[in-house]
């Protein structure tokens, strides 16, 4: 008997990159499709389909690769669970962007095989995401490479020192709390709808810290999101008691930034969960905070150098200080999955304020399942 080989995903915008995919899948054997629904999309994406799940159930099953679809009956980013144990397929299909962890030690509990694909496109076929096509937004994202939390005058109060961010185009999807700042780059889609506009840099991101900071706001975005969106290249910020940096160096340097891209990888993780609370219970004090400043000082020198060994070093040496004082960053799930990785990297730690979302590795060769950014340069 054949194989069953599974693969989810949402399937919008349907194109010759996904009948690729259900064909590199169903080369293992009969092919089942699970696909998100609607609900599930939205609350990862924050934003509609183009087309209903049913329309997209109609679109996939009549793929001659597919054996048969269904609409996920779960929701998040394992929507798929309970349908997959009723299927019990031998094989999970995943694209590079669409593996974690958690789906990993899902397929182990369930005496199932994870393959991840090649992506290559049909032969004299252009290579094709629904991201790509979509080009309805230019915003970026960002990634903060070092120092997180110093933009919080409730830690800069005891030590002044630099976050490192670097402004990434969007060619992912990235899900809602992800620790992509997927918060405020709504609001700067909010104000300025496809891209970010010409002028001054730092005063646009003044203007979308504010934005998304109105009078009242209870608990204060960073500004190291707003300026790590707006501002391209490698940028750093030096706080000292403020929201505000008292200093801006940016860096456009091709070497420098190519050398970033080179050696950066991110893993996706699940999505912060619902519950979620990083501010319980803190131990925030001024050992933690210029322990935490230190190493951004030298991950800023270790990359102006181009020295992967330091980058690394440093790196792993601000996650370490960032959970000190945030143990809830890193819940059991997160610490697996860094631990997995970290003797094997030159550095490693958690996109954003933790939780879930990305694992940001630093090393000078490729890393199995993981995918690679492009850093917006103008």
């Amino acid at each position: 008997m054949s194989k069953k080989v599974f693969v989810s995903g949402c399937y919008d915008m349907l194109h010759s990159g996904h009948v690729a995919f259900f064909e590199e899948a169903s080369r293992h054997g009969d092919l089942y499709v699970g696909i998100g629904s609607d609900k599930t999309i939205h609350e990862l994406k924050d934003r509609k389909t183009i087309n209903t799940e049913r329309e997209r159930l109609y679109m996939v099953k009549s793929i001659r690769y597919v054996k048969d679809a269904f609409v996920n009956s779960g929701s998040g980013i394992m929507d798929f669970a309970e349908d997959v144990k009723r299927l019990k397929p031998d094989i999970f299909f995943v694209n590079t962007d669409g593996y974690t962890p958690e789906k990993k030690r899902f397929c182990e509990e369930n005496g199932i095989e994870l393959l991840v694909s090649n992506r290559v496109p049909a032969a004299g076929l252009p290579r094709r995401s629904t991201t790509a096509l979509r080009q309805e937004c230019k915003i970026p994202y960002r990634i903060d490479l070092a120092g997180g939390w110093l933009d919080q005058p409730y830690v800069n109060k005891f030590a002044k020192g630099p976050v490192l961010t670097i402004s990434i185009e969007p060619d992912y999807e990235f899900n809602n709390r992800s620790g992509m700042s997927t918060s405020s780059r709504k609001a700067a889609v909010e104000m300025w709808q496809v891209d970010i506009p010409e002028g001054d840099k730092e005063t646009l991101a003044r203007m979308l810290f504010c934005f998304e900071n109105p009078p009242g706001t209870e608990y204060v975005s960073g500004s190291q999101d707003a300026i790590g969106i707006v501002m391209p290249g490698l940028n750093r910020l030096d706080y000292d008691n403020n929201y505000w940096p008292v200093n801006i160096d940016s860096v456009l340097d091709a070497d420098i930034l190519d050398f970033i891209e080179k050696n950066i990888w991110l893993i996706p993780l699940s999505p912060r969960r619902g519950d979620y609370d990083v501010l319980a219970d803190t131990k925030i004090d001024e050992a933690g905070a210029r322990c935490l400043a230190a190493a951004a000082d030298k991950c800023w020198k270790a990359i102006l150098n181009k020295d992967i060994d330091a980058w690394g070093k440093a790196a792993t040496e601000s996650f370490r200080a960032q959970i000190a004082m945030f143990p809830n960053m890193a819940p059991d799930y997160v610490l697996d999955a860094v631990n997995e990785h970290i003797d094997n990297v030159k550095g490693i730690k958690i996109s954003g304020a933790g939780g879930g979302g990305y694992l940001v590795i630093v090393n000078d060769e490729p890393v199995k399942n993981a995918i690679q950014i492009r850093i917006r340069r103008k």
